[in-house]
């Protein structure tokens, strides 16, 4: 029997004989595909029940917060400086001009705004980009809801 230097640099090396042997004792079997089908299922199913791995907020959650006058918020998720939230602004509310730290991201769920002479109506979308200030929002006479995602907003970025 040979002696297999252990403090050698080079890679100890199997005959082919013996690399054979192993692999034909590790061969796996096929599983059937409706068992597979049923593993996968379950597998599925457990990562969808794990409350880490999902984060709801149902619509009737009442979870609204005072913001401005006129102005509620919604957080829906917090991650360093960054947020996602709902702001619902009554007819006439304004949220003051500010500039964005990061860019932001805005969707207009419910009703219309003006942003400058730009009008936002629902479905409309606003992408600010970093270091980007923009003039104060104001909620036409059917208020708005809007879907928001960017920097956590502060004080220190209203431009007064």
């Amino acid at each position: 029997m040979k002696q297999i230097d252990e403090t050698a640099d080079e890679p100890v090396v199997l005959d082919a004989d013996l690399m054979a042997e192993f692999d034909a004792v590790h061969v796996a079997e096929a599983v059937p595909q409706e068992v597979a089908a049923r593993i996968k299922l379950k597998l599925f199913q457990r990562i969808a029940a794990a409350d880490k791995h999902l984060v709801a907020i149902p619509a009737d959650a009442d979870t609204w917060k005072p913001f401005l006058p006129g102005v509620t918020i919604k957080v829906l998720h917090k991650h360093g400086d960054m947020m996602s939230y709902l702001l619902r602004m009554a007819p006439g509310a304004v949220i003051p001009a500010h500039r964005h730290p990061y860019e932001e991201e805005c969707v207009v769920l419910e009703g219309s705004l003006h942003i400058g002479d730009l009008r936002l109506m629902a479905g409309g979308f606003l992408l600010v980009h970093e270091g980007v200030l923009h003039g104060e929002l104001v909620a036409e006479e059917d208020g708005a809801t809007i879907y928001l995602r960017g920097a956590r907003p502060r004080a220190e970025h209203v431009v007064s």
